[in-house]
Parts: C-alpha cells; sequence; structure tokens
C-alpha cells in the first residue's frame, strides 16, 4: 500500500513533456535579460568606438598631425591602403599600419 501512494504522489505532479507551460519559459528570462544587458554595456559601445576609429582613418589625409597608439606624435607625410607615412621629426619618416592611429591631434596641443 505504501509503494503504491508514492507512485500515485509522482505521476499526479502533472510532470512529463507537455507539462512545464509558461514556468519554462520564466526560467529562460534571466537568461535573456543577461544578455540584453550585455549587449547594450559591451557589445554595443564597442562597435560604436570601432567604427569611430575606422572613420577617423578613413578622413586622414596629407598634413594631418596625429598620434599613433604607441605615443608618437606625427605629420601624415603619405597615404598608402594598409600603411601610413608620418614624418616625426626634420629628416625622419617612419611606416605604420592605418590602424595604429589613435586620434587627430588639434591646434593647441601643437604648443606644447
Amino acid at each position: 500500500m505504501f509503494m503504491e501512494s508514492i507512485a500515485w504522489a509522482q505521476s499526479t505532479g502533472g510532470g512529463g513533456a507537455g507539462g512545464q507551460g509558461p514556468g519554462g519559459l520564466l526560467s529562460l528570462l534571466p537568461f535573456v535579460m543577461i544578455v540584453i544587458i550585455f549587449y547594450f554595456l559591451l557589445i554595443r559601445p564597442q562597435q560604436k568606438k570601432q567604427k569611430e576609429q575606422k572613420a577617423l582613418v578613413d578622413a586622414l589625409k596629407k598634413g594631418d598631425k596625429v598620434v599613433t597608439t604607441s605615443g608618437i606624435w606625427g605629420t601624415v607625410t603619405n597615404l598608402g591602403k594598409t600603411v601610413i607615412t608620418l614624418q616625426i621629426a626634420d629628416n625622419t619618416k617612419i611606416k605604420i599600419q592605418r590602424d595604429n592611429i589613435a586620434r587627430v591631434r588639434g591646434e593647441e596641443e601643437d604648443k606644447d
């Protein structure tokens, strides 16, 4: 008799493949919220920053005064598809990849 009551209690729980209903969807809600939060806090700002950097590099022209990612200040003298030539002193020119340009210097920075 005792074993029959245990079996009956287990079978009336509403379990089975179709018995989860909205509870199954509600258990996924925290994971969906985490993905949304990660998108807005991490992925979206990074994509925006990459677009801004690409626009900066695409807009470079001869004579622009720039700072590289390694901190070298120079003036753009030649532009290639992947390489930029910078003049960093009177008789010194270096070639760097386009992606290594960090920013364009402003006029007020040249007075330092």
